[in-house]
């Protein structure tokens, strides 16, 4: 486990290989761990970092929204001197890369988008809303209404998509 101290928080990742770097993001509600087979993949060619973001994994901050994430990254690759580097990333993830490939585009070389929302209004609505402290904490302090909201978040997208989402999400919930 290695950690960066910043302004905003502590940023954990996991880093793996040798060669140029490329910058794993990770879906909402996911870890850095999501890329686990990813890294070592990658890492016979590349030197790969899997973040945590904020509130996700081991990495603790005070804010959460996609702008931060933004931020989090720029400030990562800064910290460890990475100058150009592509971005993968997954879900929130992808939304997290593509941003800050418009707001960084000196520091990223290429990004690639997997399952993600290409513009905000796509976002899924409890996506937007762990944006918002209060309500994150909440959700997350008290697990049926976040399998609730799931659902409900789900089913706004697509019936089917939301039922499978939430069934995926309440086995996850149990183990």
């Amino acid at each position: 486990m290695t950690s960066l101290v910043t302004d905003q928080g502590i940023i954990h990742y996991e880093a793996y290989g040798r060669g140029r770097p490329v910058i794993l993001l990770h879906g909402w509600m996911e870890s850095w761990s999501v890329w686990r087979q990813t890294i070592e993949a990658l890492g016979k060619e590349f030197r790969t970092y899997a973040l945590d973001f904020w509130g996700f994994g081991e990495s603790v901050g005070t804010s959460y929204t996609v702008d931060t994430y933004v931020e989090m990254v720029n400030q990562f690759l800064d910290r460890l001197g990475i100058v150009k580097a592509p971005l993968i990333g997954h879900s929130m993830g992808g939304t997290v890369s593509l941003s800050t490939a418009m707001r960084y585009p000196e520091k990223i070389v290429k990004v690639a988008v997997i399952g993600s929302p290409i513009h905000g209004s796509s976002l899924n609505i409890l996506l937007k809303l762990s944006g918002i402290p209060a309500i994150a904490a909440l959700l997350f302090r008290m697990p049926p209404l976040l399998s609730f909201f799931t659902l409900i978040g789900g089913y706004l997208t697509t019936p089917r998509g939301g039922y499978q989402f939430y069934r995926q999400v309440r086995a996850e919930m149990s183990q």
